[in-house]
């Protein structure tokens, strides 16, 4: 859901090629390379609050884990309310001016909605512009005909470090709506590992509106 899920849209999607140096020769015997360093740890959480028009506000929380290409992941209030899920993947990057992020995902989902959910992850970047989606069908394991498609999606423009903004989608059973795929757009200000996002979706419809505020961090 960096809505953007959110849990997401809230994550670093860009890899930085690394830059190798060659000492220059002072003479003496090179000393040793030091050991290559086992990659460490990184987390990120984030906390997205729905506010729609006709229903109860809630919290969405995504909370993730990454060390090396493993990638791992727990939702609340992402498929459905009262449900948790826990996912499983592993990032496949590179690129130069166009970078990319592909991260297929598998997970459990439980509590109110008992499923199996495959999905992915993906960003493409290039320069100032950003795109972003992850989508997962959910297979319920309890009403079959519950079973359905997720999707977020971002389209995104940073002009300076500190700012992000642009267009975003989702198709969501979370909370009751008369629309398929609902679009807006959504603003994010960037302070050091912290984002702060708003989102509103179906902007021009009174009924159906939505409005999100996010908060996602890094650690």
């Amino acid at each position: 859901m960096s809505l953007w899920h959110p849990s997401t849209v809230l994550a670093a999607t860009l890899l930085v090629p690394a830059l190798a140096c060659a000492a220059p020769y002072s003479g003496e015997a090179a000393s040793p390379p030091a050991p290559a360093q086992a990659p460490g740890w990184a987390y990120s959480a984030t906390g997205m609050y729905y506010v729609p028009t006709d229903e109860s506000n809630f919290l969405l929380v995504i909370a993730t884990a990454d060390r090396g290409s493993l990638h791992l992941e727990a939702r609340y209030n992402y498929e459905a309310l009262d449900t948790a899920s826990l996912f499983a993947g592993w990032k496949f990057s590179g690129g130069d001016a166009l970078t990319y992020e592909l991260t297929p995902i598998l997970g459990a989902v439980f509590g109110a909605t008992q499923g199996i959910a495959p999905g992915f992850e993906a960003s493409l970047a290039y320069g100032m512009v950003d795109y972003y989606i992850e989508a997962e069908y959910l297979y319920d394991l309890d009403v079959k005909e519950d079973s359905y498609t997720y999707a977020w999606s971002e389209l995104g423009f940073g002009p300076v470090k500190w700012l992000r903004f642009g267009l975003v989608g989702q198709r969501t059973r979370v909370y009751n709506t008369d629309r398929a795929i609902q679009g807006g757009g959504f603003v994010q200000f960037i302070l050091g590992k912290t984002t702060l996002g708003f989102y509103v979706f179906n902007p021009g419809d009174s009924a159906d509106q939505l409005a999100i505020v996010s908060l996602a961090a890094e650690f």
